[in-house]
C-alpha cells in the first residue's frame, strides 16, 4: 500500500470525530458551493460533492436543505478559504485550512494557538510544499475488479486505489477531481463521499512526551469553529 493508504489509516479515528463539528464544516462547504455555482446540485458539481459528504456523516436531509436555502439568501454572508502555515514544537510542520467570514478574527485566533503552545505561525508558502494536495473518492464495495478499475482511471491521474471495510478509496492529484467525478457519475458508480487532503511527503517520529506537546496545539486549532482541516508532518501510530 502507498502513502495515501497509510495516511488515511492513521487519521481515520482521530479527525472529524465530533458530529456537531462535522455538520458545522459541511454547512460552510454548502454556503461556499452555492455561492460559487448556485443551489441546484444537478448543475453544480461542487455542491453535489458536498451533499454526498453530508450524507456520509449522516447529516439529516432537512439540515442539508435548510443549509442550501440559507446559502441562497442574498443576506447570507460568504466564507473565504484561508490557509495558515506554521510549526509546532519539535519541528513539526502544520497546515491549517479555514473557512472564515472574519479574517481578522481567524488570524488572531490561529496565531494565539501557536504562540501559547510554543509553536510559530509562518508565512505563506513556508510549509505547504511539504504536502501533496490530493483528491479522493469513496465508492461502495462491490464486485468491481480493483485492478481493472485502476487501469480505467489511470488516464485521469489516479495514483492509488485500495479497499477497506467502508468501501473503495480512490486517490489522485487535486486537479484530477473534476474528471474523476465525471467518470464515476457517467459510469453509474455511486460516490459515497469525496474531498481533498494534504498528504505529508515525509513524516517525523517523536517521543511520547513530544507527541503530547504537538497534540496540545493540534487540539486547540481543531476546536476553532473557523477551522476546516488540519494537517501535520508528525508520524501517527
Amino acid at each position: 500500500m502507498g502513502r495515501a493508504f497509510e495516511f488515511r489509516k492513521a487519521r481515520k479515528m482521530k479527525r472529524w470525530s465530533a458530529m456537531s463539528k462535522a455538520f458545522t464544516r459541511i454547512g460552510k462547504d454548502i454556503v461556499m458551493a452555492v455561492k460559487e455555482g448556485g443551489p441546484d446540485p444537478d448543475s453544480n458539481s461542487r455542491l453535489r460533492a458536498v451533499i454526498q459528504n453530508a450524507k456520509s456523516v449522516n447529516m439529516p436531509k432537512d439540515n442539508i436543505e435548510r443549509a442550501i436555502k440559507r446559502a441562497s439568501d442574498k443576506n447570507q454572508g460568504d466564507y473565504k478559504e484561508v490557509i495558515f502555515e506554521g510549526y509546532a514544537p519539535h519541528g513539526i510542520a502544520i497546515l491549517v485550512e479555514t473557512a472564515t467570514d472574519n479574517n481578522t478574527r481567524t488570524v488572531a485566533n490561529i496565531r494565539s494557538y501557536f504562540n501559547k503552545c510554543d509553536g510559530s505561525l509562518g508565512t505563506s508558502g513556508s510549509v505547504v510544499f511539504m504536502f501533496d494536495h490530493s483528491c479522493n473518492f469513496r465508492i461502495p464495495n462491490s464486485d468491481l475488479d480493483l485492478e481493472e478499475l485502476e487501469l480505467e482511471l489511470i488516464d485521469f491521474g489516479v495514483e492509488e486505489i485500495f479497499e477497506d471495510e467502508d468501501g473503495i478509496l480512490i486517490y489522485a492529484p487535486f486537479e484530477s477531481f473534476g474528471a474523476i467525478q465525471k467518470y464515476l457519475e457517467e459510469n453509474n458508480l455511486e460516490i459515497l463521499s469525496s474531498g481533498f487532503e494534504r498528504i505529508p511527503q515525509v513524516t517525523k517520529k517523536l517521543t511520547e512526551d513530544q507527541v503530547a506537546d504537538v497534540e496540545k496545539l493540534l487540539e486547540k486549532i481543531e476546536e476553532d469553529d473557523d477551522v476546516q482541516n488540519v494537517y501535520h508532518t508528525m508520524e501517527e501510530s
